[in-house]
């Protein structure tokens, strides 16, 4: 079970297992079940309202899945990822440091999510 650290600057830092690979156990289900009070709105990945910064705590970089077509696009409005990072995304299957909370299905990794 990977632990998952959320760290904001006015509230206390909060660690949490998560279950990996349940492809419905978002970043922000698991703040939300923990009373972590991640801002969020429409929970669809349409908003932005839940975007965190996430690092990975292993010596990996791969901290969930690579971020769906409509996550990209938001997260290149919001000014978070660039064409370049968009194409290394794609070919390296490697995920953005920036993704949103609702989106976001967390794997057998321990990481830092920012809020």
């Amino acid at each position: 079970m990977p632990l998952v650290t959320f760290s904001h600057p006015e509230h206390k830092i909060k660690t949490v297992y998560a279950v990996a690979g349940s492809h419905t156990e978002t970043v922000l289900n698991l703040a939300k079940n923990h009373q972590i009070p991640i801002a969020f709105d429409c929970q669809d990945g349409e908003c932005g309202t839940c975007l965190v910064k996430v690092s990975s705590l292993a010596k990996k970089d791969r901290m969930s899945g690579p971020p769906t077509e409509k996550e990209r696009n938001l997260l290149k409005q919001l000014g978070k990822l660039t064409d370049e990072e968009i194409s290394r995304i794609l070919v390296d299957d490697l995920p953005p440091s920036w993704r949103l909370a609702c989106q976001m299905i967390v794997r057998d990794e321990d990481i830092l999510v920012e809020y």
